[in-house]
């Protein structure tokens, strides 16, 4: 089966950074897209970068062009989102999940992981 699974979320200041990582299981990684989404209180899901892991074209949100990096270790089928800069804007939960082209519109994604909660803050 697939499994996805988010950690490196917590507490940072603003200005701060965190690493989160997104470990697959149960298929093989170069032949997805993965991608990273997040959902703060009271809001829509909204997707915030993906990456073609087969050839690793990439796509961002324009909120974090330029602060949030993607990128992949087919080796360790792992994906992983470099946040830099961060705002209490980013405070969210984090996805992330399996699809099969570089889109940010989360109903075209089939597997989710459990999430993993970005707090920025004072």
């Amino acid at each position: 089966q697939v499994q996805l699974v988010e950690s490196g979320g917590g507490l940072v200041q603003p200005g701060g950074s965190l690493r989160l990582s997104c470990a697959a299981s149960g298929f093989t990684l170069r032949y997805y897209t993965i991608g990273w989404f997040r959902q703060a209180p009271g809001k829509e899901r909204e997707g915030v970068s993906c990456i073609s892991t087969n050839d690793g074209s990439t796509s961002y949100a324009d909120s974090v062009k330029g602060r949030f990096t993607i990128s992949r270790d087919v080796a360790k089928n792992t994906v992983y989102l470099q946040m830099n800069s961060l705002k209490p804007e980013d405070t969210a939960v984090y996805y992330c999940a399996t699809g099969r082209m570089l889109s940010l519109s989360p109903n075209v994604w089939d597997h989710w992981g459990q999430g993993t909660q970005v707090t920025v803050s004072s």
